[in-house]
């Protein structure tokens, strides 16, 4: 059966860290004027980091209890 967590998991894990990265490297006042002054790059990337890191940890949570 294939477990659809892993390549999920995966995918936002890997945006998340590409936008937070974006948003790290792109530190411009005037870009960020239309969102209140705030870098939505990096709060919106860690969001999508920790939950491709849930999801990766959820399948291998899954894998250790069939196994036993």
């Amino acid at each position: 059966m294939v477990d659809i967590r892993i390549p999920i998991g995966l995918m936002f894990s890997i945006f998340g860290i590409l936008i937070t990265l974006f948003g790290l490297f792109t530190i411009d006042a005037g870009m960020y004027q239309k969102s209140l002054g705030m870098n939505v790059n990096i709060i919106m990337g860690l969001i999508m980091l920790a939950f491709g890191l849930i999801m990766l940890w959820f399948s291998r949570r899954k894998k250790k209890t069939n196994q036993n």
